[in-house]
């Protein structure tokens, strides 16, 4: 069985109450959203440089996050079906269809909050949560749970996860430094988008029996400890 530090379930409560709050604070004019944005400005003048700042924005795109996950999610069925695995197919189904449960959320979601952008964006379209950022959290992290199984060392499943940590807050920074989102829109993203992995996470240990056992196999022997 696998083992982890927190207990998934306090998450299914967290992470929807933390997105309830989140809505709240960006759809009224109170301290909440003017510390907000406050701290937009000084991270536009404290974060990135201008051309790495846009290349993470940038990263949360379909046109760059969608070729990944469909990469990851070929990758995964073709090492699933060689394990031998049953249903290999169910995996990069549910990967996929927990991207394509990203807008089908964030744009009703953008509609009930209303936020304006921040200065120099198009006025009345919506801007809680990101689009971007909540696109990243789920293409990534979909491909993680793919094909993370398949890799037999422990150590290096949590050098991904950390790499995939980092590379979640340089995405949310740049998108805030190149001005296209405030704070509060990429933390509501994060949370919607932890909602959709962990769903995803549960249909693939159902799937695959724990989500690592019949995949550890393909990168060599497992030494048959907890993971």
């Amino acid at each position: 069985m696998t083992r982890t530090w927190y207990d998934r379930r306090v998450l299914y409560v967290l992470l929807p109450v933390l997105l309830a709050l989140l809505s709240w604070q960006a759809a009224v004019d109170g301290p909440v959203r003017r510390f907000d944005e406050r701290l937009a400005g000084g991270l536009r003048g404290l974060g990135l440089p201008r051309q790495p700042a846009e290349f993470f924005a940038d990263l949360g795109g379909l046109a760059v996050a969608l070729p990944v996950l469909a990469l990851a999610l070929a990758a995964g069925a073709v090492l699933g079906h060689r394990a031998g695995v049953r249903r290999w197919w169910l995996p990069p189904l549910a990967g996929a269809s927990a991207l394509a449960a990203v807008p089908l959320l964030v744009a009703p979601l953008k509609a009930l909050v209303g936020r304006d952008g921040p200065p120099g964006m198009a006025l009345g379209e919506g801007f809680f949560p990101s689009g971007h950022a909540a696109t990243a959290v789920v293409a990534y992290g979909a491909a993680a749970l793919v094909l993370l199984p398949c890799v037999r060392s422990a150590r290096r499943r949590r050098e991904a996860a950390v790499a995939y940590g980092l590379l979640m807050v340089l995405i949310g920074t740049g998108l805030v430094q190149r001005g296209y989102h405030w704070p509060l829109d990429v933390l509501g993203s994060w949370c919607l988008g932890g909602m959709l992995l962990l769903a995803l996470r549960a249909a693939l240990d159902r799937t695959t029996g724990g989500g690592r056992t019949k995949l550890i196999g393909i990168s060599g022997k497992d030494n048959g400890r907890p993971t």
